[in-house]
């Protein structure tokens, strides 16, 4: 029993270092790119070197993030691959390490992995991503989020709909216009403010407003210098426009769902957001056990490259298949769930097909 604890620990800790030396390298040459592509913004605006070396080092957290399951999945593939290409596989088998055995000391790491990404997704990546998006929209002189739209941020609000020209911060907006309509859908008034402040517990504080009301076939401007704006739309739902749904913490995707649902808007996108993010985590325990199989190979000539490449292969593979599901649950309205967990399942699926036939060799 000792004898096995300690084969474990040396599995665990020769798992973890390969897992932790891909991801720095994957680390560094995403983040490369990443530079490069900022660099091509380099004299817009007031956006310099500087700030493009910020935008990358903040979305570290985020990379990270998204890069955990597939180096896990090749940083596993390369320990196991190693360790069959001197026999060390084969000697802990002799041993007594029975399959489901190797599989649970693999789990330890991934545990590991599915911890660290799940506090990167809720604490540091919404923050991070939000920062990373001010500070650019800052040297650039945009609206900190345009969500698609030359004309700015669109957000529906009961019986309203409300255009922001500029968001220069989720507290302060800038070119506010809101259209207001009655219970037969026809247009009751049309009001228009400079800027937008918010303070609690007051709401919005609208300066030089001008609203428009329609009654019947006239309409009459009023001015005024300031007025309250009583809306559901908080700092908090705005700073969430800031990063994409994946990159949202949990909290913040069922509160914006919530006021989605609430004004009967799609909530598709955003619910299967909420279901990747409570299962991505566990993809790190799918990517330890597809690379399994690849341990009990005894290839000696160039077998740890081939691994390597059908690790890299396979990595692309699940980051595509995460993607391609997301959008094709949006467009045909397949369940949420279904669609956050297909790619992990077939690959499980593929990696219980792929031990079930080594076992049986």
């Amino acid at each position: 029993m000792r004898l096995k604890m300690v084969y474990q620990r040396y599995l665990v800790r020769e798992t973890l270092a390969a897992v932790l030396l891909v991801l720095l390298a994957f680390i560094a040459l995403f983040s490369f790119f990443d530079f490069v592509d900022e660099m091509r913004r380099v004299g817009q605006e007031n956006y310099s070197a500087g700030y493009a070396f910020v935008v990358v080092l903040l979305s570290l957290p985020g990379l990270v993030y998204e890069l955990i399951p597939v180096a896990a999945l090749i940083g596993t593939l390369y320990a196991l691959a190693t360790l069959a290409r001197h026999s060390e596989i084969t000697v802990l088998r002799a041993s007594g390490l029975a399959t489901g055995q190797l599989l649970m000391t693999l789990y330890r790491v991934a545990a590991m992995l599915a911890i660290a990404t799940f506090v990167l997704g809720e604490v540091l990546v919404p923050v991070s991503d939000r920062l990373a998006q001010e500070v650019k929209a800052e040297a650039m002189n945009k609206s900190f989020a345009q969500q698609g739209f030359l004309s700015g941020i669109w957000v529906k609000d009961g019986r309203d709909f409300i255009n922001i020209r500029n968001a220069v911060s989720d507290s302060y907006l800038e070119g506010v216009r809101i259209y207001s309509f009655d219970s037969a859908n026809a247009l009751r008034s049309v009001t228009e403010a400079a800027s937008a402040s918010f303070a609690a517990p007051q709401g919005w504080l609208m300066r030089d407003v001008q609203r428009t009301n329609l009654l019947g076939e006239e309409a009459r401007v009023t001015h005024l210098d300031g007025d309250v704006w009583q809306s559901s739309i908080t700092p908090d739902l705005l700073s969430a426009l800031m990063v994409s749904p994946e990159r949202m913490s949990l909290y913040d995707l069922f509160g914006y769902t919530k006021h989605l649902s609430d004004n009967r808007q799609n909530t598709e996108r955003y619910e299967i957001a909420i279901w990747k993010k409570i299962l991505y985590p566990m993809a790190s325990l799918v990517m330890v056990t597809l690379a399994l199989p690849f341990g009990y190979s005894h290839d000696r000539v160039g077998g740890v490259s081939l691994k390597i490449f059908a690790g890299v292969m396979l990595g692309i593979a699940f980051y595509a298949l995460n993607g391609l599901f997301s959008n094709l649950g949006v467009i045909n309205a397949w369940p949420p769930l279904a669609s956050a967990a297909a790619p992990s399942a077939l690959f499980l699926l593929a990696a219980g097909v792929m031990i079930w036939w080594v076992e049986r060799r």
